[in-house]
């Protein structure tokens, strides 16, 4: 059985994201499954942060029978800022790393990684191959952050991978031109899950009874780079209409704009298993971002759920991806753009549509995904 060291920068037992996704697919490998490492000072801003600091005592858990998950050691902080840093972290990374790779029985398995600052431990962890895959333009997110530093490490471990996977076309374009076994593979759905909105065994959640139709929702963590001031715009146009968003807030963004708003619904983390519950009940799927640096190389994973549901979908110019499914969605520039489209979408009685969103969400799937992957992996003479 082919053996996998995934480095993951999300947590297993959190939302499902691409990496919880890909590694759960890959049933014909044995893998550890190593989740990021917190900052010695994290707890300052996320009190939630606290309990993981010792997370890496605790033994490992068994969410499949062929991967066994573990919590990295607390490292310091701003090792995004100075390299040395880094060094001093990934060095510490490692040895934990090689400890557990000795208690499973590795040696020399594919090290497959998500964030740059890893390039300070691969050359410390014994593989066969070296795979990166880049979901996220690490270098634009805010905080303790250098761009040049973190743009330094992702090239260097670019240039060190076998194969590269990038989930945006500017990504790809970047490590492109660091490593020609570069391959554009954005994020996907889990068809099988949010096909199923036409079920009509799904219940009503208990929190959307008093929620008045029609619903344009969005379902995902609430972040800086999410628009809400679009939301906010529709809702006083349209007090006939409720908006409701399922997902937490992360650490410090800012919902002041639709806080408070009497047909704005702030539901609060759900379940994955029941988020199509809720997207069942939705009219209109929203994926609304603001213009940045950012959000341009997203690769939102709402997107292609939506699209499964075969639901209309009203989405900004933003990210540049949602760009090839003109034909579709509806695309909003300006808030009053925004009401114009959902209020055409609401309005929307056309079959082939449905069917055909429905259609792009199957073929985005993520056992579709992790076929490209393969054949990628395979080229290579990784396998």
């Amino acid at each position: 059985m082919q053996q996998i060291v995934c480095l993951s920068t999300s947590n297993w037992y959190g939302i499902p994201t691409r990496k919880q996704q890909v590694m759960g697919r890959l049933k014909d490998a044995e893998i550890l499954y190593f989740e990021p490492s917190v900052t010695y000072i994290a707890p300052l801003k996320d009190k939630t942060a606290s309990e993981r600091i010792s997370a890496y005592k605790e033994e490992g858990k068994k969410p499949m029978e062929n991967i066994t998950v573990y919590s990295l050691p607390a490292v310091l902080p701003f090792y995004n800022k100075n390299r040395t840093v880094n060094r001093i972290n990934q060095r510490r990374i490692a040895s934990f790393i090689r400890s557990k790779m000795r208690e499973h029985g590795f040696n020399n398995p594919i090290l497959w990684v998500y964030h740059p600052s890893s390039v300070d431990a691969v050359d410390r962890i014994p593989h066969s191959s070296l795979v990166y895959d880049c979901v996220d333009r690490h270098a634009g997110y805010p905080g303790l952050i250098n761009p040049e530093v973190v743009n330094r490490m992702e090239a260097e471990l670019a240039e060190k991978c076998d194969v590269v996977f990038a989930t945006a076309k500017g990504l790809y374009d970047t490590l492109s031109k660091i490593n020609s076994n570069t391959y554009l593979i954005p994020n996907g759905a889990n068809y099988e899950l949010f096909s199923r909105v036409d079920d009509p065994a799904l219940p009503i959640p208990d929190d959307l009874f008093n929620v008045l139709k029609p619903v344009l929702g969005f379902s995902g963590a609430l972040q800086e780079c999410i628009n809400y001031d679009y939301v906010a715009y529709a809702a006083k146009q349209k007090p006939d209409w409720s908006f409701v968003f399922i997902g937490a807030p992360l650490p410090g963004v800012d919902l002041s704009a639709i806080e408070g708003l009497p047909n704005v619904h702030l539901l609060g983390r759900k379940e994955y298993k029941d988020v199509v519950n809720y997207l069942a009940y939705f009219d209109v799927c929203l994926n609304i971002f603001r213009s940045g640096y950012l959000s341009k190389d997203v690769s939102p994973l709402k997107f292609y759920e939506y699209l499964s549901t075969g639901k209309p979908i009203v989405s900004t110019p933003e990210p540049e991806q949602v760009l090839d499914y003109s034909d579709v969605i509806y695309i909003a520039s300006t808030p009053e753009e925004f009401v114009e489209k959902c209020a055409t979408a609401i309005k929307e009685k056309s079959n082939w549509h449905t069917m055909r969103r429905r259609e792009l969400g199957k073929m985005s799937s993520w056992d579709s995904r992790i076929v490209e992957m393969r054949s990628a992996l395979e080229k290579a003479g990784i396998s």
